[in-house]
């Protein structure tokens, strides 16, 4: 990509970012405390899409709660629990893509635990490649046919962070990390794949990628990737005494890998992301029975 253009995508996505902490800080007077309503942030990853609209439905549908959904970038997603203007997001990835955000906000916020265990973060090939490790990423060959690049997604997200990192630590310095955006990688990766060429994108697990294509994640020997994570329900302070109900479906709310997997791909297919939340919902009783348990 050449400097002009990254400048001017860097300039958009800056405003972005920007735009949506102004949107974010424009709710703080309106914040939901005591009122029906509820504030969900979340970030435009089809996994946090999946789980976001999920808990909007159950809200809606179980507890008759008017929703109000706040699309942002992790940055201002953690900035707003924090200071009150959103209720609660179910997006925190941890213990290491959000790590840094969890450093600056976490004080000011409560952390419910994980809503879902066994996720993974890594760079992540088409499994016809021939290369298993991030140290293959070296070897000229493999780096010209790669033209240098590993696509990834938005500039503020953690996963961009630690790739940064992987750069460094595997001495990767002829490569370019592109930015891009969740929705671009895939498409990106999708178009490679459907013409069998190499490609490195930026992945993670749960995603749809992965059940519609053939994918491995590279081996990565010094850990710059971490272990397995898991995904935490966030809740603005004051949330319990404020709106009981709503804290304790979110303390309640736990599903799998698996569960994520149909309401992404059902979205891929060409649903709604309401209308894959709200089938999802009615599909699974005894699961959204037990998020709502006690709760009168």
């Amino acid at each position: 990509m050449k400097k002009t253009n990254r400048r001017k995508l860097f300039t958009v996505l800056m405003s972005g970012l920007m735009l949506s902490a102004v949107m974010l800080a424009g709710c703080s007077s309106s914040a939901s405390g005591g009122s029906g309503n509820v504030k969900l942030a979340y970030v435009a990853w089809d996994s946090e899409i999946a789980s976001t609209y999920v808990v909007k439905e159950v809200l809606e549908s179980k507890l008759n709660k008017k929703v109000e959904m706040l699309q942002v970038d992790a940055g201002p997603m953690f900035a707003g629990v924090a200071d009150g203007s959103a209720d609660a997001m179910v997006a925190a990835w941890l213990p290491s893509t959000h790590a840094s955000y969890l450093e600056k906000y976490g004080k000011d916020m409560e952390d419910l635990g994980a809503n879902l265990e066994g996720t993974k973060i890594g760079l992540t090939v088409p499994a016809y490649m021939d290369i298993d490790s991030i140290e293959d990423l070296s070897d000229d060959a493999v780096a010209s046919s790669l033209d240098h690049k590993i696509i990834g997604i938005e500039p503020g997200a953690g996963i961009m962070t630690a790739t940064g990192k992987a750069l460094t630590e595997y001495k990767l310095d002829n490569y370019t990390l592109v930015e891009s955006s969740s929705a671009a990688m895939a498409q990106e990766l999708q178009k490679a794949y459907d013409s069998k060429k190499p490609i490195v994108v930026t992945g993670w697990t749960p995603h749809w990628m992965f059940a519609k294509m053939d994918l491995k994640y590279l081996d990565d020997p010094k850990g710059v990737y971490g272990g397995d994570e898991q995904i935490h329900t966030m809740v603005r302070k004051g949330l319990q005494d404020d709106q009981p109900d709503v804290y304790k479906l979110l303390d309640q709310f736990k599903w799998t890998p698996d569960d994520m997997a149909q309401v992404m791909v059902a979205i891929q297919g060409g649903q709604s992301p309401e209308d894959a939340a709200k089938a999802w919902v009615e599909a699974n009783p005894d699961k959204v029975n037990r998020w709502i348990a006690g709760i009168e």
